[in-house]
């Protein structure tokens, strides 16, 4: 089995293994599973030795949090000397002249890029798929590992890598962690650099890790957010934990394996924590009018950049031309979003988290769903994924967890909500359920 990005980097500060050999580890990795799954829009092979001899040669490599790990890069931030494609033929293919902070950091900390992986066009869906490819699921190849950060998912899953970057704007982190058994966080709003695109789809994206254990999770959060104290996980004490499968939209109804991971999870902490079954109070319109504003016009916003709009995908040309529609008449408002943050507020008034299934249904097929026509996908994607999005209007972090599989073998998870700044109280939640009922890192232990 893959070793844990802790243990990489602790092999590699002591010297008992090099950036080098993790690196061809990867790489031999992932180009088995590459012919498989297709996750990896880019493998760096030599460049990523060169940049590994690099980490091997730096004098403070004993002190580097991250030394010598093997990272995924999603394909829509910038990585200095590749390409930025985003998932569409309409993007520029000319290298990036510089790497995003987050790169940035991730560098700075001894973590050595091996590739970028697969997303779908503009990030905008929640499979991963476009002109580049399909990826697949390594627990079901003939599901979606999810998206957009389906491609980094599916490497992590694979093996390929121990960790691996996403960033989610409506559940992107955590849709194809769910999908894929891992542990996806999506931090808070302002607590990683966004920067993706002109407005981080209107300030609902952030970037956030991918990883098969929590401890590795917590520790690249905290590189990515610049704060050593997240790596260290602890005990949350005695919370006030509300449990709910009612999904924020009509017309979503919840898989019985997906509820039932939810009072599996909640059985383990009954005892050590306060647990009702409480619903937040998900105002009608807010999967509807509200979400379609903001998902629709930051998409926009995000296709105004491109080099050759024209070659979007059918689905997605009508996608950004309703986000121009709306903003040319001044939307989004701001009402439907403070009256959702209004509600969670008065909700967590009294409760500290709150658990739900990830999915409402198991990963939907893996197929070449950008051949299809926008109402289809949009319909696949709302009925399988709609509860991540909510925390994402409102800048609110949130993460999943694994919480056993389905009676197909498949990876089923449960989403961990609180307020703003609660990450680590969630991380140190997210270690007791793992603790108490730990789960198959990857898809081919």
């Amino acid at each position: 089995m893959t070793k844990t990005a802790v243990e990489i980097a602790s092999s590699v500060r002591a010297g008992t293994s090099s950036a080098r050999a993790e690196a061809e580890s990867a790489l031999e990795r992932m180009e088995r599973s590459q012919p498989r799954v297709n996750a990896w829009q880019v493998i760096r092979r030599e460049r990523a030795l060169a940049e590994a001899d690099g980490v091997d040669a730096r004098i403070d490599r004993v002190a580097l949090p991250l030394a010598g790990v093997p990272i995924a890069i999603k394909d829509n931030i910038p990585v200095k000397g590749e390409p930025m494609r985003d998932g569409t033929e309409a993007s520029d293919p000319a290298p990036q002249a510089a790497d995003h902070e987050v790169v940035r950091r991730l560098r700075a900390a001894g973590a050595v890029v091996v590739g970028l992986t697969r997303v779908p066009e503009l990030c905008i869906w929640g499979a991963t798929d476009s002109t580049f490819g399909i990826t697949h699921n390594p627990w079901a190849l003939d599901r979606t590992p999810g998206g957009s950060s389906g491609g980094t998912a599916a490497a992590v899953a694979s093996g390929d890598v121990p960790i691996g970057h996403g960033n989610d704007g409506m559940g992107s982190i955590r849709i194809p962690a769910a999908c894929c058994g891992l542990v996806g966080l999506k931090p808070g709003l302002g607590v990683v650099p966004s920067g993706l695109g002109p407005t981080s789809w209107n300030q609902m994206a952030e970037n956030g890790p991918l990883a098969t254990t929590v401890a590795d999770a917590a520790l690249m959060f905290s590189v990515l957010a610049d704060d050593p104290t997240y790596a260290t996980i602890s005990d949350p004490g005695r919370l006030r934990i509300a449990t709910s499968i009612k999904p924020p939209a009509a017309g979503t109804p919840v898989a019985a394996a997906w509820q039932e991971g939810v009072r599996t999870t909640a059985a383990l902490l009954v005892g050590d924590h306060h647990v009702v079954d409480r619903a937040p109070r998900y105002p009608a319109s807010l999967m509807t009018t509200t979400a379609l504003q903001l998902w629709t016009t930051g998409a926009a916003d995000d296709a105004d950049l491109l080099a050759d709009p024209d070659a979007l995908e059918r689905r997605n040309r009508v996608h950004v031309g309703i986000g121009r529609a709306l903003r040319k008449r001044g939307f989004p408002h701001a009402g439907g979003r403070n009256a959702w943050r209004a509600r969670a507020t008065e909700f967590f008034g009294d409760v500290d988290v709150l658990i739900t299934p990830t999915l409402a249904q198991p990963p939907i097929k893996s197929r070449a769903w950008h051949q299809t026509s926008w109402a289809a996908t949009l319909w696949a994607n709302a009925r399988y994924a709609p509860f991540a999005a909510p925390w994402n209007m409102i800048g609110w972090p949130a993460m999943t967890v694994p919480a056993g599989l389905d009676a197909g073998g498949r990876p089923i998870g449960v989403q961990l909500v609180g307020r703003p700044g609660s990450e680590p109280m969630l991380l140190g939640l997210a270690a007791q359920i793992e603790e108490r009922q730990p789960w198959v890192r990857t898809a081919n232990a």
